[in-house]
């Protein structure tokens, strides 16, 4: 039975790998698969998904208004059956997406893994991650590590000096020389000011990276 899938992390987890992975899986069993990612996102190029230690593939880009479940009919009439959708930084979803890729799992019976963070730089919930929290068959946290040792499960965005930045807009896009991920215990001491973040520990070794 098809599911809606999301798996939730922290930053440099692993995300964007185990979705590559997961995705050359299905390819390796002679299935297709159909990778989509947010057009805000172009880090990597227009229409790539690539991890951090290298790993690459082409995804359809998708805008925020754009119906994801005509997509995937639109995608499916072109290039016949798919087996999996998978979603890369699925916290940039909206909630009509996110039902729209829900009705993808009910309606055409494909299963959906989205991958996202679940909290932005101030702790609160993406709108993807929040009805994706709420409307998911599954939920799998992908684990990571704060500097402190702790498991890490919140995002501090850092300026230059590697002072916590509290204000500014929602979505920023950037990696590790803007975001570093930490338990909860290290995001309110350092959002309250009692410590900053050393830049070069956010550049977590490439086999933690995602």
């Amino acid at each position: 039975m098809a599911k809606l899938y999301f798996y939730y992390s922290a930053m440099n987890a692993g995300k964007t790998t185990t979705l590559l992975q997961s995705a050359y899986n299905y390819h390796e069993r002679g299935m297709r698969t159909l990778i989509l990612t947010p057009a805000l996102d172009n880090r990597y190029g227009d229409g790539v998904v690539a991890s951090r230690i290298g790993l690459k593939a082409k995804a359809r880009r998708f805008g925020a208004d754009e119906n994801l479940f005509a997509l995937i009919e639109a995608d499916i009439a072109a290039h016949g059956a798919l087996h999996c959708v998978f979603v890369d930084e699925a916290q940039f979803l909206g909630k009509a997406q996110v039902w729209q890729i829900s009705d993808v799992v009910d309606r055409l019976h494909i299963p959906v893994l989205a991958y996202g963070l679940r909290t932005d730089f101030r702790g609160e919930l993406f709108e993807g991650s929040r009805y994706l929290l709420a409307w998911a068959d599954n939920l799998e946290e992908i684990k990571t590590i704060c500097h402190s040792g702790r498991k890490a499960t919140m995002v501090i965005r850092v300026d230059e000096q590697g002072r916590a930045l509290t204000d500014g807009p929602q979505v920023e896009i950037g990696g590790n020389d803007r975001y570093v991920s930490v338990s909860r215990a290290e995001f309110k001491k350092i959002s309250e000011g009692s410590g900053q973040i050393e830049l070069q520990q956010s550049v977590l070794p490439l086999d933690s990276a995602g």
